[in-house]
């Protein structure tokens, strides 16, 4: 089944699609490139690719669906199991007695055509749809698992009232039977599952009067998840406390622990802290997916001069590069960033964190525990005597922790680490508040990077153009010159645009509750340690006055970032203010 350029073209002029000289420059351009004319118009945008596709649909007769309009039954749609629907955009969507109606972005996909026959025994027939229409599809496999997990969670729930009435007592051993009882392992199981699927980073597990909460924390933001019976309470603690090897008697002091889970496509490790409430023990779990790695400073959403800043202090081999955000806010995530481009054969790395979150090949990591006197500070002490070339410190806490880093800093090794600061231009009054003397800091630190975590809107969104007034109720007119200049430099606008032809988007929210968000990425300011930097640090220079200085010198503010962002449509100006102001 192929549809001809004649044909193509034929159709193309009958329908007055696009202009009959531009299909002739078009037919000429594909003959010399040896390409179809339907990818030169594709390319040249004169059609979308879905626009192609009902072409072909309708010259080859082949049906073409908008799979927009049908709630594909759960059993149907399993029929192809999400990953091969994802990876080759074909998706069940009806099932007769002996056929199945398959879409695809490609009906001449053969292969996957026969697997699927092959798999069902059923005869299949292939029709023709658009991309918007496979992205719909996709996230009713998400909710058709939703909807199975809670039935699951539903059944398992109701087996255990009985098994759990009276748990205020119960010894060691009655709470290890009770933690491998059948039901509660499927509903432990499945809340895992289930967190893992939604993309959550946060599980929380927390007891109420009459019932048990559990909570996913997504994108940043806490959603309720479902609810449980209050009996089932001590039995899920129980059973997350043997994953986690903690002890099961203990009701009265705070644990931490941790365990590992594998998927068919996630190794995740959780991090688990719990901790005694007024209505029982609160479970807190934080996901870290091992198999994340490969993050790149592009990919954290670094760019332009602040990009070039990081690499030029990542080139040093002494001082210290900060990052800098509240908690929850990815400046681990940025640490192992920079320790991945680090991480050559030549050079030794050691760390010193609480807790290691992912672990690295090569790089010795060092994990604190306070209980037995071993800290921050500690572990720095015996780290530069490992001979080290690099040392990643995961916070600094308290003075010692920064002096013992400036130290190995002047002692030629190059120190990564984080602090607790609302700015990068906060970072350095808040060292000095911890007895650091400003002399040492002029002499070490080389860059300092701030950061927030950001939704970014989904494909689907809307554009908006903002006016002077409207700009000037979000941010001040030196802020939305400094985004625009970056777009500019970046070459991101037109040589002759203005400030009035920025342009915006917001989130069009999905039809099942979906916000028109999906995932996160990083707003920055990445502060330079300049001449000027250093004199106004000398003399004790307040966060304001540093600040105003490194934007003088063309630093990019979180804000200004942000709007950038929302300006190339990754987010929206609503996410960028909420996040900066929280």
């Amino acid at each position: 089944m192929h549809v001809s350029d004649g044909e193509l073209k034929e159709f193309i002029i009958d329908s007055g699609l696009v202009a009959k000289k531009e299909i002739d420059d078009a037919l000429e351009e594909a003959k010399t490139r040896g390409q179809s004319l339907g990818d030169i118009l594709v390319s040249r945008g004169s059609l979308t690719e879905d626009a192609l596709r009902r072409i072909h649909s309708y010259v080859l007769g082949i049906p073409f669906v908008n799979l927009k309009e049908f709630r594909i039954p759960a059993d149907i749609l399993s029929v192809i199991p999400e990953p091969i629907a994802r990876t080759h955009n074909i998706i069940a969507y009806k099932k007769n007695e002996d056929s199945l109606e398959v879409a695809m972005l490609d009906v001449e996909d053969l292969a996957s055509i026969d697997s699927v026959r092959k798999k069902t025994g059923l005869k299949i027939l292939p029709r023709l749809t658009d991309t918007e229409s496979v992205k719909y599809a996709l996230l009713q496999y998400q909710k058709s698992l939703k909807d199975e997990f809670g039935g699951i969670i539903a059944t398992e729930a109701g087996k255990i009232r009985v098994i759990a009435e009276d748990n205020k007592d119960l010894s060691s051993d009655d709470l290890k039977k009770m933690a491998e009882d059948l039901p509660i392992v499927r509903i432990v199981d499945t809340l895992l599952r289930h967190a893992i699927v939604q993309g959550a980073s946060d599980i929380h597990i927390e007891p109420m009067e009459t019932e048990v909460l559990v909570r996913y924390r997504i994108d940043g933001i806490l959603h309720d998840a479902m609810t449980l019976p209050k009996t089932a309470a001590a039995s899920i603690v129980a059973r997350i406390k043997v994953l986690s090897n903690l002890k099961l008697d203990e009701k009265r002091l705070p644990q931490d622990g941790r365990f590992k889970m594998e998927t068919e496509a996630d190794r995740v490790s959780f991090r688990v802290s719990i901790l005694p409430t007024f209505f029982g023990e609160k479970t807190v779990m934080r996901l870290l997916r091992e198999t994340g790695e490969g993050f790149t400073l592009e990919v954290l959403g670094l760019h332009g001069e602040n990009m070039e800043r990081i690499h030029s202090a990542l080139k040093q081999t002494t001082g210290i590069i900060l990052i800098s955000g509240p908690t929850g806010s990815g400046k681990t995530t940025t640490l192992y960033t920079m320790l991945d481009i680090l991480n050559q054969p030549d050079v030794n790395i050691s760390t010193v964190e609480d807790p290691i979150e992912y672990q690295m090949k090569r790089i010795n990591q060092t994990q604190v525990n306070p209980t037995i006197g071993f800290t921050f500070a500690n572990g720095l002490r015996s780290l530069v005597r490992q001979d080290p070339d690099i040392i990643m410190v995961g916070e600094i806490r308290d003075g010692e922790t920064a002096s013992l880093a400036i130290n190995a800093a002047l002692t030629g090794h190059l120190v990564l680490s984080t602090i607790h600061t609302n700015s990068a231009a906060g970072a350095i009054p808040r060292l000095i508040d911890m007895g650091v003397e400003p002399f040492l800091l002029v002499s070490t630190v080389r860059v300092i990077i701030g950061q927030r975590l950001v939704r970014k809107l989904c494909d689907n969104k809307e554009e908006y153009a903002v006016d002077a007034a409207m700009r000037a109720k979000i941010a001040s007119e030196d802020d939305f010159a400094a985004a625009f200049k970056s777009l500019k430099d970046e070459k991101l606008l037109k040589a002759d645009a203005t400030l009035n032809d920025l342009h915006f988007y917001r989130p069009m929210p999905g039809a099942g509750g979906e916000d028109g968000y999906k995932s996160r990425i990083g707003i920055h300011e990445v502060l330079a340690v300049t001449p000027t930097i250093r004199d106004l640090m000398l003399h004790s220079g307040t966060t304001d006055a540093l600040e105003a200085q490194a934007k003088k010198e063309g630093m990019l503010t979180m804000l200004q970032d942000g709007l950038y962002k929302a300006a190339r449509g990754i987010t929206s100006v609503e996410e960028v203010l909420r996040t900066v102001n929280e």
